[in-house]
């Protein structure tokens, strides 16, 4: 059964990460930069000052008191805990197993102009953003497919459709991104990590020890803790890990680079040549090229999730009023997972033992003897560390961290997909599915949960940006609203939300 879901798994992959797929995503960024005038580098300084600038302000960090709202800085936490996952660790790993050094170059491509496609989607997400049946807010890609998109002259059948089609790819997602791929790499680093003989010794099924079968439910339990308290429980435990996890790792990683410093620049180097001269082991030549684009792009989007209309579920959480500020919270997203925390992945690799020799020989992409993607960085970390086995260890806590916490997030996305198709009250239901699927993440074969997860990542990607390439205009016009009143100081109406009633809500002082 296996073998048949990987195969149509890989026909379907192979349509919507093919040649148009990377085309309409990487499109979708170059338009969205342009048409807001390349926003995050002319209003660097501004977006910066309003998202981590801004993170002692009381109205940024305090709790909100409404119902089903959560602070700016929960909004980012919550995001982050589902974008920071295996993504920036074994992903960037096996991006650069497949598609070389040069795969970590187009990974920062596809995040600078992918800092736009997010500003898009959460700019569109607060703009058409409403109330449930729970008085709570409820905001994502269905909503401004169906009344941004759908109020197009000819379009309303066409808006309605892929709003339901995204959804659908949704609840898929959070099965895969956020669940099975992301405890399958735990359960893959744990059991290494912290081998028990006496279990990971007893096969049950293919493969599969009964070691990996309990740390799987362990994570099962905790995480129906969590998610079945709701959004609230989600955001308040997240804004407690993600801070501390992502400065934990990048702090350990930033020990390894500095060990490894000779290495750095042969590192950065080897990723500007390979990118455009890959190696031969990719292939060599424009087909080498295309595979470390490829690799970079899928593993940047699975990575800091720009595309996937998936973090604007959250977003429209905010207790925020202005679209474009949420916004920015969305560009210093992918700044932080990508640009950071994938950086730093990259380099622990590329530097560990310098570049022919540590876990992974830059010259030939050979990976050392033992390894696989999935801990290829604790073995880098290993060669620091290795008293032990405290660098494999210090990975397989972080990687717990990281894909625990995406999990989290995921089943929040998932369940507002669900809100949307069945209605608010009936959320619960999906969030015991969700808890449910976490368990076969632990018995799936390392490659397929992930190439699963790929394909969900796809399919999702296509509905909303075909909707923010449709409202690219609106989001222009928001953005101008926005600059031309805090920057300009003009004295002009604001454009807050497309229904009359919550816009002269939003516009009533506090």
């Amino acid at each position: 059964m296996l073998d048949k879901i990987a195969e149509i798994n890989g026909s379907v992959n192979g349509v919507v990460w093919g040649i148009w797929g990377l085309v309409l995503l990487i499109g979708t960024g170059i338009i969205t930069t342009l048409i807001t005038k390349v926003f995050q580098i002319s209003h660097l300084s501004h977006w910066w000052k309003n998202t981590i600038g801004s993170m002692f302000k009381k109205d940024v960090i305090q709790h909100s008191k409404e119902k089903g709202s959560i602070s700016p800085f929960q909004a980012l936490c919550t995001a982050l805990a589902a974008t920071v996952g295996t993504g920036n660790i074994a992903g960037v790993a096996a991006a650069i197993c497949v598609g070389g050094a040069g795969a970590v170059f187009w990974m920062w491509v596809a995040a600078f102009f992918g800092m736009m496609t997010n500003f898009s989607e959460n700019v569109l997400g607060i703009y058409y953003r409403r109330k449930n049946a729970n008085n709570e807010w409820s905001g994502g890609a269905m909503y401004y497919l169906r009344d941004g998109l759908g109020a197009k002259k000819g379009c309303k059948w066409i808006g309605k459709v892929l709003a339901v089609l995204f959804c659908i790819f949704t609840m898929l997602a959070s099965f895969g991104i956020g669940s099975m791929g992301q405890v399958n790499k735990i359960v893959a680093n744990v059991a290494v990590a912290f081998d028990v003989r006496s279990l990971s010794s007893i096969e049950v099924f293919g493969g599969v020890s009964l070691y990996n079968i309990l740390i799987g439910v362990v994570i099962m339990v905790l995480t129906a803790l969590i998610t079945l308290g709701g959004l609230k429980r989600i955001a308040s435990v997240a804004e407690k890990i993600v801070p501390f996890m992502v400065v934990l790792f990048v702090a350990g990683s930033l020990v390894i680079i500095g060990i490894n410093y000779q290495a750095i620049i042969p590192a950065f180097q080897a990723i500007f040549v390979n990118a455009f001269k890959p190696e031969a082991f990719v292939g060599g030549g424009i087909g080498g090229v295309i595979i470390a684009l490829t690799n970079g792009f899928k593993r940047g989007v699975f990575s800091n999730e720009a595309g996937l209309g998936s973090s604007v579920m959250v977003h429209s959480n905010s207790n925020i009023k202005e679209p474009v500020k949420q916004g920015m919270w969305g560009i210093f997203e992918v700044f932080a997972d990508t640009m950071v925390v994938c950086t730093m992945t990259a380099l622990v690799v590329l530097t560990s033992g310098g570049l022919e020799g540590g876990v992974f020989n830059v010259k030939t992409g050979e990976i050392a003897q033992g390894f696989t993607d999935a801990t290829l960085v604790g073995g880098a970390f290993n060669n620091v560390f290795s008293w032990g086995n405290i660098g494999q260890k210090f990975i397989a806590i972080a990687m717990f961290l990281f894909a625990f916490t995406t999990v989290l997030g995921w089943s929040h996305y998932g369940s507002k997909a669900w809100e949307y198709l069945f209605g608010a009250k009936t959320t619960f239901i999906f969030r015991i599915i969700h808890v449910c699927t976490v368990i076969f993440g632990a018995v799936l074969t390392s490659s397929l949960a992930w190439d699963i997860s790929d394909t969900f990542n796809g399919l999702m990607m296509v509905p909303n940006l075909i909707g923010v390439l449709v409202l690219c205009p609106l989001v222009a016009k928001i953005t101008k609203n926005y600059v031309d009143r805090t920057i300009r100081k003009k004295d002009v109406k604001p454009v807050l939300s497309y229904d009359e009633e919550i816009q002269a809500e939003m516009e009533q002082p506090v």
